[in-house]
């Protein structure tokens, strides 16, 4: 590790710190509807879709219209993709999408996962990249931060299990907040080199004398959204380790920085909402704690280095001329230290966009990212689905701390009954379950393990990290997983639609129930949420869930293999 990488990562996180306020207060206003410029345009938007803007609807109205948005814009996806080969803007006559695949993909970017059995400059058509994937960036990034702010209603509100209209939440996000940052990065990147045109694919000769396909295309407007909204679906197959999508230092910050700046602004607008920023910064503190122990475990895993490559004299040593460490898998214009930034980041968010190859970390050091999905995401997280998994931890960290004391637990004066803990139980237990049962199966399935290229824990890993991811709505992956199969392509659909919309459902219940109480005052015996006592509390309760829950497979795959590293043996 070097004073550089860490200067690297403060850089970042007082950029984060800087952010947070000023875009919070503007959250705050686009979703109190404050915003007002665009209005004429939302107006028409209502209009043509027969939305009334004035309807508060109950959270059986409003998780029933988040479902049948997200069912609708999955079908058309899905017949877009197997069409493609008739649709126009296809320069390089791209073919029909097979249909295991098109309804992965569907599901996939219909689920803010993006994840992506399929090589995008080979697979995708520009119509299909422009049309499909790139409006699911915007659609289920805007939906995730609807349910977000759903919840932030019921938990600070007395509204009869109402928690405001779908519709204008979904329009307001995109037009007042997705929209316009998203051009303003697109043209950072543009001016940075990342490519934006419709030309085609250009054959050049290399320096060796050999022809090489250079792919072309809307890079630029896609790689905007696809960070801003924690998608993470690269244009690329490379996804953003390729020049054309992350060409220099400052791509790749700007990257980060809009992975996180929405999720960072979203604690602080709760903390206005609920009219107690204290505890507004208190989940930021938490989120930060999470944020900067799995940055600094994954710096310190990568500069150490590999011993098997130490032991056959690679040097490992960070020197003025040498990188050190474990340079396996990522790109030398980016470096260890903000190779493992990245890597911290994205997973910490439901992004899964990547800038090295997660499959050649060090066992420690992909043992970070699967641990940050497997935390539930909720480390600033991704657009709205990392402040309303956090804002469950909460619940259930209150419940606790009211177990504790012997009374009712309270959280912003409303008593937690049997009936919210329930729900945030059942949004736990689906996560983890859906992760641990298929990759049980896929484990023991010859369909499985047919497309698994290592043997070994590293082999279990990469099973584990898939279905980690795909749960997640991450879309990240251990490449050493040939995910274009039949098994993988339905397995792994299924679990990306369980993943969000099995979470989704209880969350929305939990915001209603909460929506149902009265405030009651406080008391002596009310836990305060916005302490350094609350934030170490809360913090617990996470890393409790997620070691209890996962540390058995985590024991079988990454950590057996780091001791097999050390003595020199890894499969």
């Amino acid at each position: 590790m070097t004073t550089n990488g860490w200067l690297q990562i403060a850089f970042f996180s007082i950029a984060l710190l800087l952010v947070t306020k000023p875009l919070g207060i503007y959250v705050l206003k686009v979703y109190d509807g404050s915003m007002r410029w665009l209005r004429p345009l939302e107006r028409v938007l209502y209009r043509v879709g027969g939305v009334d803007p004035d309807e508060d609807q109950h959270w059986t109205r409003y998780a029933a219209s988040m479902l049948i948005f997200s069912a609708a814009s999955m079908l058309l996806t899905y017949a877009v993709l197997r069409l493609q080969h008739l649709l126009p803007l296809n320069p390089q006559a791209m073919g029909a999408v097979p249909d295991r695949q098109a309804f992965e993909t569907a599901a996939s970017f219909t689920t803010n996962t993006n994840w992506q059995s399929y090589s995008g400059e080979t697979t995708m058509s520009y119509f299909s990249q422009m049309t499909q994937l790139t409006f699911h960036n915007f659609a289920s990034a805007a939906t995730g931060g609807a349910l977000a702010i759903a919840l932030a209603r019921g938990i600070t509100r007395h509204s009869a299990g109402r928690l405001g209209n779908f519709w204008v939440d979904l329009v307001r996000g995109t037009l007042y907040l997705l929209l316009p940052i998203s051009t303003v990065i697109a043209l950072l990147f543009v001016q940075q080199g990342v490519i934006q045109n419709f030309a085609h694919y250009i054959t050049v000769t290399t320096v060796e004398g050999v022809k090489q396909v250079l792919a072309m295309g809307p890079v630029a407007s896609q790689e905007a959204i696809k960070q801003l909204g924690t998608n993470g679906g690269g244009f690329f197959n490379a996804n953003s380790a390729h020049p054309f999508e992350n060409p220099t230092p400052w791509t790749n910050f700007w990257q980060m920085f809009a992975i996180f700046m929405i999720p960072a602004a979203l604690t602080y607008a709760y903390g206005r909402m609920a009219k107690n920023q204290k505890h507004g910064w208190a989940l930021w503190a938490a989120m930060f704690v999470l944020f900067i122990a799995g940055t600094g475990s994954a710096y310190w895993a990568e500069a150490r280095g590999n011993p098997i490559h130490a032991s056959r004299g690679i040097d490992v040593v960070a020197t003025q001329d040498n990188p050190g460490g474990n340079m396996e898998g990522k790109e030398v214009r980016f470096g260890i230290a903000s190779t493992a930034l990245f890597a911290t980041v994205t997973t910490d968010a439901s992004c899964g966009a990547v800038n090295a190859m997660h499959d050649s970390f060090t066992p420690l050091g992909g043992l970070v990212p699967l641990v940050n999905m497997q935390l539930g995401e909720v480390v600033f997280g991704g657009v709205g689905s990392g402040l309303y998994g956090m804002l469950v931890m909460v619940v259930l960290a209150v419940f606790i701390a009211g177990l504790m004391v012997g009374r009712t637990p309270e959280y912003l004066g409303k008593k937690i009954q049997a009936r919210e803990v329930q729900m945030a139980m059942l949004f736990v237990l689906i996560f983890a379950g859906t992760i641990l049962v298929m990759s049980g199966i896929t484990a023991v399935s010859p369909a499985g393990l047919k497309g698994l290229n290592n043997a070994g824990p590293h082999g279990l890993s990469e099973i584990i990290y898939a279905f980690t991811s795909t749960a997640a709505n991450n879309g990240s992956a251990f490449a050493g997983l040939t995910g274009t199969t039949y098994y993988y392509n339905t397995l792994l659909g299924l679990n990306t639609l369980i993943g969000r919309f099995g979470m989704m459902v209880p969350m929305l219940a939990l915001a209603g129930f909460m929506a149902e109480k009265k405030t009651v005052p406080e008391s002596a015996g009310t836990f305060p949420v916005t302490t350094p006592l609350f934030v170490a509390l809360l913090v617990s309760v996470i890393l409790i869930v997620g070691a209890l829950t996962f540390f058995p497979a985590l024991s079988l795959g990454p950590i057996v293999e780091h001791f097999l590293m050390q003595t020199g043996r890894l499969f």
